[in-house]
């Protein structure tokens, strides 16, 4: 049975809604926490590595949690709906920190990041795994990917677009204010938009899903070399595109901008960057795809991406930087080229469930959706991690008084910056297009052959 256009729209909003708040958390805690509180970056940074290690033994727990839920609304929805109100409400304290210092306030960061973390898992893994269950195609299962992956793009970009220019309006000058209020606007949304989601797309009865132990979980995702190959792709291609979130908004204040009006220039790099990421998820990939095989689309879109970076790398050598009329044509290939490869990553995801089940006789959904739940918090984590251990070997001032001037900072920390933010990047890529390479064998005929072989089957 093809899916109905009211089912994709909803699987879509869904993807806007979630992918708001996910951006809202990835882009701009170490921001939130270090500029604005005034938490050192390395404290930040460390405290989301260590949850990104709690989610390490959380999210394959929600996959067996998943497997054995059944009920009269299905195995994926009640877990959708419950986790979205509960990570709303801490979505929002997350950005309402009390006004105290010190250890209490690093205290309340720590424990509200980490549940944070869990109740995001609790709806982001059956909102991913429902893929796989209400598709019975190949090119449905990949339209599905396209369109979430697609409408993903689109609440992150929101995000990226409005986030600056609405913390300033809202709090009057005063972030700290601004953030609280945005977060509580994006929490909203968030519900309102899973809920239509869960009401409207509806889950194909496939019986009983097979449940592991978490050692044999482990053991089953190993087994299956390819959804490896992906989840570390997965984990690359993310790192590199937080590097990014996480460095460019201090490029302008401190840089580019350098004085109180540079959320203008960071909200027009971001709304081009935004618009390019949904252009190549909606027209670029499509367009691509018409000519060229999934493995071709992606390495080439990796080679672009790097391109991107080595231009900024280049205009940053150069001096010329600061102009950015020039920094938004990498601005538009760095995020076209991000977009296309967030679609394939989860099209490979998908395809690797179907070549899972013919290589160990399991069909485990949850348990590679769980991963890459998982590894993409990792890749969020690390970078995040990165980024602070980095802001602060450059010596960069943070700007925690709202009424204050914008700090000046030294040529030298100034020059780190710039090449923080191209070289890591540049250089994650590259390990992501060697691996790829050298270990991914699921091309669009090995594919195709694997969905005739399990129709058969069944």
């Amino acid at each position: 049975m093809q899916l109905t256009a009211r089912q994709k729209v909803a699987f879509g909003i869904g993807a806007i809604g979630k992918d708001m708040v996910y951006a809202l958390s990835a882009n701009y805690v170490m921001y939130y926490y270090k500029d604005v509180i005034g938490l050192s970056g390395a404290f930040v940074g460390l405290i989301l590595m260590i949850a990104r290690v709690f989610d390490a033994l959380n999210d394959p727990f929600m996959g067996i949690l998943v497997a054995k839920t059944k009920t009269r609304w299905g195995r994926f929805r009640p877990w959708l709906v419950s986790g979205t109100v509960l990570n709303a409400f801490v979505m929002y304290l997350l950005y309402a920190a009390p006004d105290t210092e010190g250890v209490p306030l690093m205290a309340f960061f720590a424990v509200v990041y980490i549940l944070w973390g869990m109740t995001y898992t609790m709806m982001d893994i059956p909102y991913w795994s429902m893929i796989p269950a209400i598709t019975t195609t190949p090119a449905d299962t990949e339209n599905l990917s396209v369109i979430g992956r697609t409408c993903a793009g689109v609440g992150s970009a929101f995000i990226q677009m409005g986030t600056v220019l609405t913390v300033a309006a809202l709090g009057h000058g005063n972030e700290r204010l601004g953030f609280k209020y945005v977060a509580l606007i994006v929490a909203v949304i968030f519900v309102i938009a899973e809920i239509i989601c869960a009401i409207s797309v509806k889950e194909r009865d496939n019986g009983e899903m097979q449940t592991a132990t978490v050692k044999e979980m482990f053991q089953a995702l190993f087994r299956n070399d390819q959804a490896l190959v992906v989840v570390l792709a997965i984990v690359l291609v993310n790192s590199a595109l937080y590097l990014t979130a996480n460095l460019i908004i201090y490029f302008f204040k401190y840089d580019v901008g350098g004085g109180a009006d540079w959320q203008g220039g960071y909200t027009l790099f971001s709304t081009v960057g935004g618009a390019f990421q949904i252009l190549g998820m909606m027209v670029g990939y499509p367009l691509l795809r018409r000519k060229l095989s999934n493995v071709k689309i992606f390495t080439g879109t990796l080679c672009t991406a790097m391109l991107g970076y080595a231009i900024i790398l280049v205009m940053c050598l150069a001096g010329v930087s600061s102009s950015l009329p020039l920094l938004l044509v990498p601005c538009a290939i760095v995020f076209a080229s991000n977009g296309i490869l967030t679609v394939l990553t989860t099209v490979f995801l998908s395809n690797s469930v179907d070549y899972g089940e013919l290589k160990t006789g399991r069909r485990e959904e949850s348990v590679i959706f769980s991963m890459q739940t998982f590894v993409v918090k990792l890749a969020s984590g690390v970078s995040v991690f990165i980024a602070g251990i980095g802001l602060d070997l450059i010596g960069l001032k943070g700007d925690s008084d709202s009424n204050a001037p914008v700090v000046a900072q030294s040529e030298q920390t100034l020059m780190g910056l710039r090449l923080l933010m191209t070289i890591m990047p540049f250089l994650v890529l590259l390990c992501a297009l060697l691996f790829f390479r050298s270990k991914f064998r699921l091309t669009d005929e090995v594919v195709e052959e694997n969905a005739k072989k399990l129709q058969q089957k069944r």
